[in-house]
């Protein structure tokens, strides 16, 4: 990890999480740290996505319920900008290769961008309805936006253009864009499946059905080629096949989940969820054993785990005398 990175995120009040286990006795040892609280600010209601600009060392936080994006420096440990006039942020994705800002508005259905050196808006475009969650290609150069009934839009980010459209059954939730292949792994929980799209055809190729209900975070296990599903009713972390949909494991978890990801550097996984905690799983082989269950602030489902800072960091709203804040956890060991 880069030193001034690692030095920027250890911060002078280092303190150790409490790490309950399922049973609620008290686990040993820590798996997460918590180092830093940065305060948001005047922050009321839904917290929704964030995005990581690595070269600037800035965070973006999409504050849905106040209609803009919060700009939140690393070094400096607060918040140096926001971006207003916005409608329902939802999805946020920064594209280093064009050092742009690309916000979905689930409010008016479009994506804006800004420029990554001051924030300036340098365009939109109108995709209808619910924009909503944001990925990368591999490559670079294409964007992908879920958004209205039932699609995925692709943006040129070389030209910030619409080039084309994928259809899905019902609203996209969380997806993830396969890195080894063309594959595109999508969350339809309207649909009850899991729909596997390609992206040199934009067409769907297959439809996983869904035994439960709500599952919206996804993350991909690419060298273990899986994919996981964090559903709401009931709340259970479901891992799939990658190459044919079969289940791997199916397992209790928090509940309300909004993200998922995978730790590859330690085999495990970390579920973010509103009712108020972050649940860690240890993968050996096929078994997903919760180990933790870190608490939190109920309504904190949001989070982002940056892999190049060894850092998750949780967006937390305010609730009672908790104010909105991100919280910096370090993984250990």
């Amino acid at each position: 990890m880069d030193k001034d990175i690692t030095k920027i995120l250890l911060l002078p009040i280092l303190i150790a999480s409490i790490v309950v286990t399922t049973s609620g006795a008290l686990a040993q040892p820590a798996t997460l740290q918590i180092e830093a609280k940065v305060p948001l600010g005047e922050v009321r209601g839904r917290i929704d996505h964030m995005a990581v600009d690595l070269s600037r060392q800035r965070v973006f936080v999409a504050e849905l319920g106040n209609d803009r994006v919060s700009v939140v420096d690393l070094q400096q440990q607060k918040v140096v900008h926001r971006i207003t006039g916005l409608k329902e942020p939802q999805g946020v994705g920064y594209v280093p290769a064009v050092q742009t800002l690309y916000v979905a508005n689930g409010g008016d259905g479009s994506v804006r961008f800004f420029r990554g050196s001051d924030y300036a808006e340098a365009g939109r475009i109108a995709l209808g309805d619910d924009a909503d969650n944001v990925r990368l290609d591999n490559a670079g150069q294409n964007l992908f936006v879920g958004y209205g009934n039932g699609a995925l839009a692709v943006i040129d980010v070389t030209q910030n253009q619409r080039i084309g459209n994928i259809s899905l059954k019902a609203h996209p939730e969380s997806f993830q864009l396969s890195p080894s292949d063309a594959r595109i792994f999508v969350n339809v929980p309207r649909a009850q499946e899991i729909a596997v799209l390609d992206r040199t055809t934009a067409k769907q190729t297959a439809s996983w059905h869904m035994n439960q209900s709500g599952n919206f975070p996804m993350a991909l296990d690419d060298t273990a080629q899986r994919v996981l599903a964090v559903f709401r009713s009931p709340s259970r972390l479901g891992v799939f096949g990658a190459t044919d949909g079969k289940v791997v494991a199916n397992v209790e978890t928090c509940g309300d989940a909004d993200d998922v990801f995978v730790d590859a550097k330690r085999h495990r996984v970390y579920v973010a969820c509103g009712a108020g905690a972050v649940d860690i799983f240890e993968v050996d082989g096929d078994n997903y054993r919760r180990s933790a269950h870190i608490p939190t602030v109920a309504g904190a489902r949001t989070a982002l785990f940056i892999p190049e800072l060894d850092r998750l960091v949780v967006a937390v709203r305010a609730a009672g005398s908790e104010p909105a804040s991100l919280w910096f956890f370090r993984p250990a060991p």
